[in-house]
């Protein structure tokens, strides 16, 4: 079965085709079909990865899957959340996606920063919400979400990942996200617990693998 995933992020594709590794699924970027970006324009993440999965299924005419993810610190009222991967303003210029997500990455958490630098509470979470549809109309989609408690660093350590992996300190495995190898993020990650409750979804409901 493939299942287009609407992103273009490779870091996230490669996360999440090793996660679905379970099931006979051909996970495919929307890019590479030609299928644009959609708008987010909405204040949750299970709103926007809705909107994600539908206009790829409609612009694919495939069955899709999105991920809306994102930290949410307690001490800012849940910010950055679903503007995390925007929280700065950068002027990007055309050139290598994956180069201007790291200019836009090393902005968003020196923002982070610089709004958590009078707070002593630095509490927070990684938020992944995957919903799955088999069509652009299909009216029973799939919702899995998972959450990763952990809390943000005054300075950034390790270099793996992407995103706010060098802030977010995970306490029961005493390292941060970026410093996990990918294998143990995979295991523990909130898209990894998404995924596993997807993985799940899609067997009963789909009746895959």
């Amino acid at each position: 079965m493939r299942l287009v995933l609407a992103s273009n992020n490779a870091k996230k594709l490669s996360e999440l085709r090793s996660l679905f590794v379970p099931l006979p699924i051909q996970l495919v970027a929307q890019g590479t079909l030609g299928v644009a970006e959609a708008e987010e324009p909405h204040g949750t993440f299970i709103e926007n990865a809705l909107a994600k999965a539908r206009h790829a299924a409609a612009a694919s005419g495939a069955a899709a899957i999105a991920d809306d993810s994102g930290l949410c610190v307690d001490a800012l009222g849940g910010a950055p959340g679903v503007a995390s991967a925007h929280y700065a303003k950068v002027a990007l210029t055309a050139g290598d996606r994956e180069a201007q997500r790291h200019v836009q990455d090393d902005a968003n958490n020196g923002l982070l920063l610089e709004r958590l630098s009078a707070h002593e509470d630095r509490r927070a979470r990684f938020v992944s919400t995957l919903v799955a549809l088999r069509s652009a109309d299909d009216p029973e989609p799939l919702v899995a979400c998972g959450r990763w408690e952990g809390e943000v660093l005054r300075s950034a350590r390790g270099q793996g990942g992407f995103g706010y992996d060098p802030l977010l300190f995970i306490p029961s495995l005493d390292c941060t996200v970026a410093e996990l190898s990918p294998e143990l993020k995979n295991r523990h990650s909130h898209r990894a617990q998404a995924a596993l409750q997807m993985l799940a979804l899609m067997r009963q409901a789909w009746h895959l693998g």
